[in-house]
């Protein structure tokens, strides 16, 4: 081990789990910062004995934060959310809560700090989900000015909300809508390379103080991604063109729904707005990108399989379509 010690805020979500088994892999020591401890035991085997270290920790109670970055070399804030829930909210957790952590780890003199923010963050957006990924970048630059932001358009993997979202949904629907007809562009990143990514941030001195946008090497329309998944699961759904009104309608709905504990809702209003736009790296030289870190991403179709195929109708058994 190194010795030094990152605290991973948000460490046992989707991506943060693959984050700390890469940072235990590199030697780093890790403190996971989780609300609940008890529910993220899964994340210590993944490194020797005594290398991982469970802290309880909640980004809307500051003590909580400072206990948790005392004594760390570099802090790495992974906490978002794809809805609200209660007193889990846009404001209080995206916004609110990464500014938290970004000044109490000013206090404590780190400088080295990793901020996973979204492509389309922005303060003036009429999505709060965008606007309040803005204000933390805002927020976390003022604080630490050597801070790295990572953008990921969508990250898929074994538990991803996206395809395994849909995927399940076909289990049950025979209509799948396409917002906005199904023309959103997307370049869905591996999860494994967004972990990779935020770990070479940490080492390379470059990294300090830039933006990266993370993409994978194609961009599909939503459509496309729609269409290689049902190939993956062997169904066939009607693919059904939603315009953006009456999805925001459906949204709403589904945002109601989404208040209730334990229930996440397909669809939101604040997500229709989201799909107004495409989520595309920025290849323009503005801001950094995955090659910038020397990593080359996996492509959608050498990873879907992998767990597509627990949604085909005689599981691994079954007579591959793709």
């Amino acid at each position: 081990m190194t010795g030094k010690l990152a605290v991973v805020f948000g460490g046992s979500g989707f991506v943060g789990r693959n984050v700390v088994r890469e940072l235990a892999k590199r030697g780093w020591r890790v403190r996971v910062a989780v609300r609940r401890p008890h529910q993220a035991q899964f994340l210590r085997p993944m490194g020797a004995v005594g290398q991982i270290q469970l802290k309880q920790c909640n980004v809307r109670h500051r003590p909580s934060i400072a206990e948790a970055i005392r004594g760390a070399d570099a802090v790495i804030n992974l906490v978002g959310l794809l809805h609200q829930t209660g007193p889990q909210t846009f404001n209080a957790v995206q916004g609110a809560g990464a500014a938290a952590i970004a000044n109490l780890a000013k206090e404590e003199g780190i400088d080295t700090f990793i901020h996973m923010s979204a492509i389309g963050a922005d303060a003036g957006s009429d999505s709060l989900y965008a606007r309040t990924k803005g204000e933390a970048e805002k927020a976390v630059r003022e604080a630490i000015p050597s801070a790295t932001i990572l953008r990921p358009s969508v990250i898929f993997g074994p538990e991803d909300s996206f395809f395994n979202k849909f995927a399940t949904m076909a289990g049950f629907s025979p209509v799948l809508p396409l917002v906005g007809g199904g023309n959103t562009k997307f370049q869905p990143i591996y999860v494994d390379d967004v972990a990779d990514a935020i770990c070479e941030a940490l080492v390379r001195s470059e990294a300090a103080g830039k933006i990266y946008e993370l993409g994978g090497p194609r961009i599909y329309t939503f459509r496309e991604l729609m269409e290689l998944m049902l190939s993956e699961t062997g169904q066939k759904r009607l693919l059904l063109p939603l315009p953006f009104f009456a999805a925001s309608l459906a949204g709403m709905v589904g945002q109601v729904i989404g208040r209730l504990p334990f229930v996440d809702p397909i669809l939101t209003a604040d997500q229709v707005k989201l799909l107004k736009h495409d989520n595309v790296a920025d290849d323009s030289g503005a801001v950094g990108t995955l090659s910038d870190l020397e990593l080359e991403p996996h492509t959608v179709e050498s990873i879907l399989p992998s767990y597509m195929v627990r949604y085909r109708k005689y599981g691994q058994f079954a007579e591959n379509t793709a």
